[in-house]
């Protein structure tokens, strides 16, 4: 099993866990009265991700792996982590509002509105490159750009309902 291959497994075993904890913690904030967001988009998210992993299989499971490119894609990680870590329960994969909830300030949300995105985006470049497949790297940002434009348009509206709400409650 080539080095890339191994890269490429730990990256879908994160993916697929991460799946499982959304879908985990998604249950849990419907159950206390959760609701999702612009799940029409959801689809297409999961489409480009998905296509991302497979055309890197695909392309990149035998190529020789630029450590210079890899090293920020692993420092990503812990900032992904810290993000997961911040949200704890309400982090998931969909856009799920919690009525009645504050939006979290802590952690990375001090610093930026959307830095899981910026994790993400990062990795979708970065992980080609490192496995030496630029045109791949070109065309998922843009594809993850597009999907990212819908996305982030969708959830600050829903994120200023909810900041809305909050402010017109009496202390």
């Amino acid at each position: 099993m080539s080095f890339a291959s191994i890269i490429l497994a730990l990256v879908t075993l994160q993916r697929i866990s991460e799946l499982a904890v959304s879908r985990y913690n998604t249950g849990k904030l419907r159950a206390r009265g959760a609701i999702e967001i612009g799940a029409n988009h959801y689809p297409l998210v999961v489409s480009v991700h998905a296509a991302w992993l497979i055309a890197l299989w695909v392309w990149g499971r035998d190529q020789d792996v630029n450590l210079l490119a890899l090293s920020p894609f692993v420092a990503l990680q812990g900032f992904r982590l810290w993000i997961v870590a911040t949200l704890g329960a309400r982090w998931t994969t969909r856009i799920i509002v919690l009525p009645g909830e504050p939006l979290v300030t802590a952690g990375p949300y001090r610093y930026f509105s959307h830095p899981n995105y910026a994790v993400v985006a990062a990795e979708i470049a970065l992980l080609p490159l490192a496995l030496h497949l630029p045109l791949l790297a070109l065309i998922f940002t843009a594809l993850n750009a597009a999907v990212l434009v819908i996305r982030i348009r969708v959830e600050t509206r829903a994120l200023s309902a909810v900041e809305g709400q909050l402010a017109g409650r009496a202390p």
